[in-house]
């Protein structure tokens, strides 16, 4: 039996907002715009929602003159990450979607902004499941862990991707980008982190 708290519901905000932000960018397809509106009405943020009210204009078209390949700002965080090795940070958060049993859409690359920010969403989702089951080691973990990942590879992402949106002309991308960097901390100067070795096996086993 499960019992929600005042932070479970937190979570559980967070995530569909995180949730509506990865959804957001993804390449608009059959049934997306009613997907998004859906959701919309589940998040409580202005800017996300009026993000999401931009996207009901949304084309393929659009999103692929922005982000697909050749687009005007590279939706993903390999492209922001100067000297660091590429194959090194995809195999790390390649390794936190193992940790955590996340499998995501197979039709973006995994450090692509709509799968992390999707992560991102996923781990609140985890975190409120396992305080409301009583189960607080596994929500300190997932939070820490959530903390972590933002402020690794979201990071690298999030402020310069809303940048060259920003100067490339009007679109909901724009906006959506910006809601996306309202989230996460300014960049620095991180530095790559792997999931912890000692990682408790039900970290990745929690239902969502």
């Amino acid at each position: 039996m499960t019992r929600r708290t005042g932070s479970d519901e937190r979570c559980i905000a967070d995530a569909a907002a995180w949730r509506l932000l990865g959804l957001l960018l993804e390449r608009p397809r059959a049934g997306w715009h009613a997907e998004v509106a859906a959701l919309a009405l589940e998040v409580a943020d202005p800017g996300l929602r009026a993000a999401a009210q931009a996207a009901q204009t949304a084309t393929e078209g659009e999103y692929l003159h922005f982000v697909g390949p050749g687009g005007i700002a590279s939706p993903r965080a390999v492209a922001y990450g100067g000297y660091q090795d590429p194959g090194r940070v995809l195999a790390e958060i390649a390794e936190f979607y193992k940790a955590f049993a996340f499998q995501p859409r197979a039709e973006d690359p995994i450090d692509h902004v709509a799968v992390v920010a999707g992560f991102v969403g996923y781990l609140a989702l985890k975190e409120a499941f396992a305080a409301a089951s009583g189960n607080k080691p596994a929500a300190k973990t997932t939070a820490e862990a959530r903390q972590r990942f933002v402020e690794t590879y979201l990071v690298m992402i999030a402020h310069p991707f809303a940048e060259r949106l920003a100067l490339a002309g009007p679109s909901y991308l724009v906006d959506v980008a910006q809601a996306l960097a309202a989230r996460v901390p300014a960049p620095t100067h991180p530095t790559l982190l792997t999931p912890d070795e000692d990682m408790p096996a039900e970290c990745g086993a929690c239902p969502v």
